[in-house]
């Protein structure tokens, strides 16, 4: 059996982009070619070549060392959000899904509410409010996903709170905590990595966007949105200094969905024993 019939092709070419995303931002905690924050404008506008090899910017910055920063800043802000959505979202699904009635239907309509402002909006609102600044996004982008995360346990839970094992520990006197520990968060956990990959993604672009606007990493720290930006006054001059940034954020964003695809097709039951059955019929063939 090949690799690509035991595992999705879209996980393996998402965890490959993801791969070569994370293995980009752990070597620029060690390694750059270059000071990313360094300007010396006498060599502004370098062509690829070395020893830039990928140029130089406006204020001649080294392109690949403010990518390869620009790397570990992009998955920073992906993973503080997505902890923050975790955190909030799930202990609220878990309620709304334990305890039925009124609290389930104050959570929802919390859920509502938030659902109401996409993460942009939300992140811009903040910005407005408190100094534009990489936790001020963070913030904002995490609690934008809270309802995704919140109204996937509250789906996932109502069908395990039917099962009779759930029926049996409430029987003998365990708490709402014991069966959201024990029997509620391991069966929803695949679906949680599955949304977990996407709002990664989703937080990706969110944070390039604002950093784009202004609303995001404030400077010197590199910013693939900002680098983005910055390069748009330089297009005829310097047209690659939108094409590294640019494609950076494409290739992370497609790497994360591409990922949350595969372990769908990975995880769901029904699709694995899909995959299993066509199995022979591929051999045959």
């Amino acid at each position: 059996m090949s690799l690509s019939q035991r595992w999705p092709s879209t996980l393996l070419v998402g965890g490959l982009l993801v791969g070569l995303v994370v293995l980009t931002a752990l070597l620029s905690l060690a390694w750059t070619p270059g000071d990313p924050t360094h300007v010396d404008v006498s060599q502004r506008f370098k062509p690829p070549g070395p020893p830039w090899l990928l140029g130089t910017d406006q204020l001649g910055r080294d392109e690949l060392s403010r990518i390869m920063a620009g790397a570990r800043n992009t998955l920073v802000v992906g993973i503080v959000t997505v902890l923050i959505a975790l955190g909030v979202g799930v202990p609220l699904g878990g309620v709304a899904a334990l305890y039925r009635g009124g609290l389930e239907e104050a959570t929802m309509r919390m859920s509502d509410v938030l659902l109401a402002f996409p993460a942009l909006l939300l992140a811009i609102l903040f910005a407005a409010v408190f100094q534009p600044s990489t936790l001020t996004a963070m913030a904002a982008i995490g609690i934008a996903l809270v309802p995704v995360f919140a109204r996937v346990v509250r789906g996932a839970g109502l069908q395990i709170m039917h099962q009779d094992y759930v029926t049996i520990a409430r029987t003998y006197g365990s708490g709402g905590v014991w069966i959201f520990v024990r029997h509620l968060l391991p069966n929803v956990s695949p679906v949680l990595i599955v949304q977990a990959t996407i709002a990664f993604a989703i937080a990706i672009l969110a944070e390039a966007a604002l950093s784009y606007l202004g609303l995001g990493t404030p400077p010197p720290t590199p910013s693939w949105g900002r680098m983005l930006s910055e390069s748009q006054s330089y297009l005829n001059q310097a047209p690659l200094l939108a094409l590294w940034p640019g494609l950076s954020i494409a290739l992370s964003v497609l790497g994360f969905n591409l990922l949350g695809d595969g372990l769908r097709d990975l995880l769901d039951p029904k699709l694995a024993l899909r995959r299993v059955q066509d199995e022979p019929a591929a051999v045959q063939g």
